[in-house]
């Protein structure tokens, strides 16, 4: 079955990387698409759906903000199963922090640039890297991605709007995940301890849940 992955903000591919799933699945990365001015997630997930092959049952594997892009997507196209991994499916999950921010328009005021910066805060704390080869990736993919794209995406995160649970979706959550954490949120697969990070860190365990939802 074609299954289209679609990677989180500020990343690409590299996180599916040691994902090792059944060969019945045709693994098909979605890359990004610039964003128009002022667009929404909704808007965009629509633009970037239009490469998926609609005459053939199709799934969707979204990571974090490509989770709620696959959520979008499956909306209007009624993929056979989606899941999405470290991400939400309804706005109301998002943390009250992130919503309370968007609200105010604090994002306006920062330059895009400055939001690429890396640390060692941010790789150990929120995204959860542990060996030096999640450290570098995560640097890379940072260093990769497009600031005035990371500027959109987080703008269209925090003025998301979504109430609508898509049908035959799927939801992989890790207990130590700093970033987007939820009370309210109930995933049908905990993966305990695991980080933002996990499609890479725990990827065998992932990788089976995937198998056994697709197959």
């Amino acid at each position: 079955m074609n299954t289209y992955f679609i990677s989180g903000l500020g990343a690409d591919k590299r996180i599916f990387s040691k994902l090792k799933l059944d060969e019945k699945i045709n693994i098909i990365h979605l890359d990004w698409i610039s964003p128009v001015k002022n667009e929404s997630l909704a808007a965009y997930a629509e633009r970037l759906s239009k490469v998926i092959d609609k005459a053939q049952p199709f799934a969707l594997v979204g990571v974090s903000f490509g989770g709620m892009i696959a959520v979008e997507i499956a909306k209007v196209l009624k993929p056979t199963t989606t899941i999405i991994i470290s991400s939400t499916m309804l706005s109301i999950h998002l943390p009250a922090l992130y919503r309370f921010a968007g609200s105010l328009g604090l994002l306006n005021i920062i330059p895009a640039k400055l939001l690429k910066s890396s640390n060692k805060l941010t790789q150990n704390y929120y995204f959860g890297t542990r060996s030096g080869s999640e450290k570098t990736l995560l640097s890379k993919i940072i260093k990769d991605t497009d600031p005035f794209f990371l500027k959109w995406a987080i703008g269209s995160i925090l003025s998301w709007q979504n109430k609508i649970k898509p049908e035959r979706i799927f939801h992989i959550h890790g207990t130590n995940d700093k970033i987007l954490y939820s009370k309210k949120a109930t995933p049908d697969f905990v993966i305990e301890n695991g980080t933002h990070f996990m499609v890479y860190q725990n990827a065998v365990e992932i990788s089976g849940i995937i198998n056994k939802l697709l197959l």
